[in-house]
């Protein structure tokens, strides 16, 4: 049974930027209500809330709004971190995954949509990838030996760009990003956030998120 004082969360099982948030509201056991939802029927009630259109959308019981996913990442693990996930918290990296690297990546995986050569973006994204495997070389994970916020910050968008052409990115000399991303995605943390759901109508019976069983 949800509160009914529960933060409702809005969501989108493939966004990168949605996986990232229910991964760290996952971590903190801060339970929400989830709801998906379909990117070409945005229900009212999320866009009276963000105009903006885009998930995730997180709206506190106080009407407060948290529209961008990293600072729902920093919200949740403030509620609670038991992996202290905050203490592995790279702005500098997040940033050039979230500028850099996603600007790389949409003009290789949608080369129509942005009339562009993929190959070049896809060479370009590739240096990030080369800084991230370097990194990953030293101690296991981005910022360490344990998982922390900055690589579940980053891993919706390495898994999205390795999608794109999967033999190529596992022929590539990324052995520490490759074995990385592997382990991220055979996780129960990972298995959890990727549940998949029917979108949301006020009519549904609410979704607990997370379950008690998910991590």
């Amino acid at each position: 049974m949800i509160n009914d004082t529960a933060p409702i969360l809005y969501s989108f099982r493939r966004c990168p930027y949605a996986m990232r948030a229910r991964l760290a509201v996952a971590i903190s056991g801060t339970q929400c209500e989830l709801r998906e939802i379909k990117l070409s029927n945005k229900p009212e009630a999320m866009l009276a809330a963000s105009p903006k259109g885009t998930v995730p959308v997180l709206v506190l019981p106080n009407g407060r709004v948290i529209e961008q996913s990293i600072d729902i990442m920093r919200w949740a693990l403030a509620q609670h971190d038991p992996e202290h996930w905050l203490d592995r918290d790279d702005l500098a990296l997040v940033n050039a995954n979230d500028s850099m690297f996603k600007h790389h990546l949409d003009r290789y995986k949608y080369p129509e949509r942005y009339d562009t050569d993929p190959n070049t973006h896809k060479s370009e994204a590739l240096i990030f990838l080369h800084e991230l495997d370097a990194r990953i070389a030293g101690a296991g994970q981005l910022c360490g030996s344990q998982r922390g916020l900055t690589d579940c910050a980053i891993l919706p968008f390495v898994r999205q760009f390795s999608a794109v052409d999967r033999k190529w990115f596992d022929e590539q000399p990324l052995p520490h990003l490759q074995r990385w991303l592997e382990r991220h995605l055979a996780s129960s943390l990972f298995a959890a956030i990727m549940v998949r759901h029917s979108p949301w109508i006020p009519e549904n019976s609410p979704i607990l998120f997370p379950t008690e069983q998910a991590i």
